[in-house]
């Protein structure tokens, strides 16, 4: 690993996310409960939810990454996205609808739309290339951080309240002010490449034909991995269906969060010394994996297990699937280079969301699992077959 040689801007920024990801997922761990237990709604709402939510933050994406190459700027859009995620906060614990629950989760998914293309591309523009795998893993290694801490934390303060889920929804504001804190006094925004100012991109299909194939290769990529992956919400419902505690079902996230973690950050060091596209195959494989072991659990251990495997798939492939990303879109355009991907991908999350919802209402969790193991197969079958090709540019 390189450390030395990755900007501290970068580890700003990870802490920047880790203090959000632990507000964000002490939410997002209770939230299908609270939904269903709370308020009582059904799976397939629970699905709705999710899927508009991301689906929202997806659109958002590609207009925040091109407004950000356009004024040259990425500090303002992350304070401004932080930020409005903080507000949104008080709206979970005031909710008494489906509806209002919605609408928090609306705004909520705006504000990360507005933040995410910008911080992709703030890392871009300020790390070497030789060390941006390494950059990328590393800010979602501390990410997952704050995403093993978040749920660790509402399921202490459940324990201690008594399944108080509104006390809980209400504390998670804290954190998410600790990042909009960091960013205003830690995160500098970079000096722009010559480059970049001699090139200042606007949203235009004329500019938007610039981005390469194995560009749009990798965009396609991960939209059929969104339709395996849906929404994590299934993973906590599939706990709570297994016959797992209310106030212990947020330690399925803790699981898949610490595995998340743990091999973010060491498996984007290692796809920079040995090729991103072996690793990003074999992550896939282990999501197929994951699938077929949470489609046929039968007990808690095993949900674990399933869990743990697809937290291993978002270590391998999720920083080398952005890694991927910048180096294919050129410098002037890599805020919407990942604003198109995070659009493309945001909205096929949107029918996965919907899809596995349905599935699980008509025909439950077995199928629903099942179902993301035939699209991930479909993923390796594709990115096998696309693989030489990327591995002549690794070359």
């Amino acid at each position: 690993m390189s450390l030395k040689k990755i900007p501290k801007g970068v580890f700003a920024l990870g802490f920047v996310s880790l203090f959000m990801d632990l507000s964000s997922e002490m939410i997002h761990s209770i939230l299908p409960i609270f939904m269903v237990s709370a308020l009582g709604v059904s799976a397939l709402a629970v699905g709705i939810v999710e899927g508009i939510a991301e689906a929202t933050a997806s659109i958002v994406k590609i207009f925040s990454g091109a407004f950000s190459d356009w004024i040259g700027k990425r500090k303002p859009l992350l304070l401004g996205g932080y930020g409005l995620a903080v507000l949104t906060r008080p709206l979970f614990p005031l909710a008494q609808s489906i509806e209002a629950v919605l609408f928090a989760r609306f705004a909520d998914r705006i504000g990360k739309g507005i933040r995410s293309a910008p911080r992709d591309a703030f890392i871009a523009d300020v790390t070497p290339k030789e060390v941006q795998g390494e950059a990328y893993g590393l800010r979602q290694s501390l990410d997952n951080i704050g995403a093993v801490l978040g749920p660790l934390a509402a399921m202490l303060l459940l324990l201690l309240t008594l399944d108080d889920f509104r006390f809980v929804l209400w504390v998670a504001l804290v954190p998410g002010v600790l990042s909009v804190l960091t960013i205003v006094f830690f995160v500098k925004e970079p000096a722009r490449k010559k480059e970049q100012e001699e090139k200042k991109f606007t949203l235009k299909k004329s500019q938007i034909k610039k981005l390469s194939l194995p560009f749009w290769m990798v965009t396609l990529i991960g939209s059929v991995l969104m339709m395996a992956r849906f929404s994590d919400a299934f993973l906590v419902l599939r706990a709570d269906d297994i016959g797992l505690r209310a106030a212990l079902v947020p330690t399925i996230l803790i699981a898949m969060n610490v595995v998340y973690a743990s091999s973010s950050w060491p498996a984007g060091a290692l796809a920079d010394r040995i090729g991103k596209s072996s690793l990003l195959l074999f992550g896939i494989g282990v999501l197929i994996a994951a699938d077929i072991v949470l489609a046929t659990a039968t007990s808690v251990p095993v949900v674990f297990l399933g869990a743990c495997l697809w937290g291993l798939h978002m270590g391998l492939t999720q920083g080398i699937i952005t890694a991927y990303i910048a180096a294919e879109a050129p410098a002037s355009m890599r805020g919407t280079a990942f604003g198109i991907y995070n659009l493309v991908t945001g909205v096929t999350l949107l029918f996965a969301s919907l899809l596995a919802g349905w599935l699980w209402q008509a025909h439950g969790p077995a199928l629903t699992f099942g179902a993301g193991a035939v699209f991930s197969l479909v993923a390796l079958v594709g990115f096998a077959a696309l693989q030489p090709r990327f591995r002549k540019k690794e070359i």
